[in-house]
């Protein structure tokens, strides 16, 4: 073996020493603070809010909580930080927080240019229209309106490629935070107010007579929202995506936070496999074997915070549409455990 050929098999090994270390260094900070640092969006009804009494609440804000079960056993070892859609990235690159789960848009931009990755789709959506009962029925009717719309998102963006494709004219009013927007449009300074479906659906509590306002079946733009973690970071990345497909592979083999302990007795494979029975996946993890169980005992599977937090018993009332499981017609799957 030549000088050259050895010196290129050391570096690489270095090399590999030194990314493993970094992949690590995530979960490492994590467990020596003590508690997870998620950036939620903090104002949005179902995905991340909270109540007078301090509570938090959402999909957004259940994922952080699924995370923080499986590293500590224990969903309540957060810090939520609200971050803007201006200084989210900022704050998830700085190292400000551990994981963004900020009803974030995966976009090919974000996802190779601003140094994080996407580690998957919790909730698919997409951009609407919402407009005053009487006066618009169609995106045909909004040509030479003004539509608000949130500063710094794919939001503006698509409601620029929107109006070149449709041949429509707007004055585009855009606001620093969601509650501006929504405020602008509720004074009628706007005509139309878009965002996700979602949000206009949450948009609409804040308004002062709801009931007079409408959201157009137009599709904008498609919006696929997950959570982003800062590149280089293997071992954490993994942590984040597969507790996505935990809470979706629990919910596919019907277990629940209420029936996990009697699931432990399963004698299906996957099931055991799933709830660390068998197997050593959580040690794979850097976690325990029983990442998983905790995870679903203390937050739920995916159908279970779907439910609750955007779902028929929330405020939101969205059908699964395509945030089924891949079993029932809809987008939502995982590889198996195994």
């Amino acid at each position: 073996m030549t000088r050259a050929v050895i010196c290129t098999v050391l570096a690489a090994i270095f090399s590999m020493n030194g990314a493993v270390a970094f992949a690590q260094a995530t979960l490492n900070a994590i467990k020596a603070r003590g508690m997870l640092n998620c950036g939620v969006n903090g104002a949005l009804i179902g995905f991340s809010a909270k109540d007078p009494q301090a509570h938090w609440s959402g999909l957004d804000v259940d994922y952080c909580r699924a995370i923080a079960a499986g590293i500590f056993n224990d969903p309540s070892k957060i810090n939520f930080v609200p971050v803007s859609s201006k200084d989210r990235f900022n704050a998830l690159q700085s190292g400000e927080i551990d994981v963004l789960l900020r009803d974030t848009t995966w976009t090919s931009t974000r996802d190779t240019s601003l140094g994080l990755t996407f580690t998957g789709v919790n909730f698919y959506d997409h951009q609407a229209f919402m407009v005053r009962k009487l006066q618009v029925k169609s995106s045909v009717d909004l040509n030479n309106v003004a539509v608000c719309v949130l500063d710094d998102t794919t939001t503006k963006l698509n409601l620029a490629d929107f109006a070149s494709t449709r041949k429509l004219v707007f004055k585009i009013l855009a606001f620093t935070t969601s509650d501006q927007a929504i405020a602008a449009y509720d004074s009628k300074r706007c005509d139309a107010y878009t965002a996700d479906h979602s949000g206009l659906l949450a948009a609409a509590h804040k308004l002062t007579e709801p009931d007079l306002n409408t959201i157009l079946n137009d599709v904008v733009a498609k919006e696929p929202l997950g959570p982003a973690v800062r590149r280089g970071d293997e071992a954490w990345f993994q942590i984040v995506r597969w507790v996505h497909f935990a809470v979706l592979l629990a919910e596919e083999a019907r277990v629940t936070s209420a029936n996990v302990d009697d699931q432990l007795k399963s004698e299906i494979p996957a099931t055991r496999r799933l709830l660390g029975v068998e197997g050593n996946q959580g040690e794979a993890l850097g976690l325990t074997n029983d990442w998983a169980y905790r995870i679903i005992k203390l937050v739920g599977n995916y159908g279970e915070v779907f439910e609750r937090d955007v779902g028929q018993s929330s405020p939101l009332k969205l059908p699964r549409g395509y945030n089924a499981l891949w079993s029932d017609g809809g987008l939502q799957y995982a590889p198996p455990i195994r």
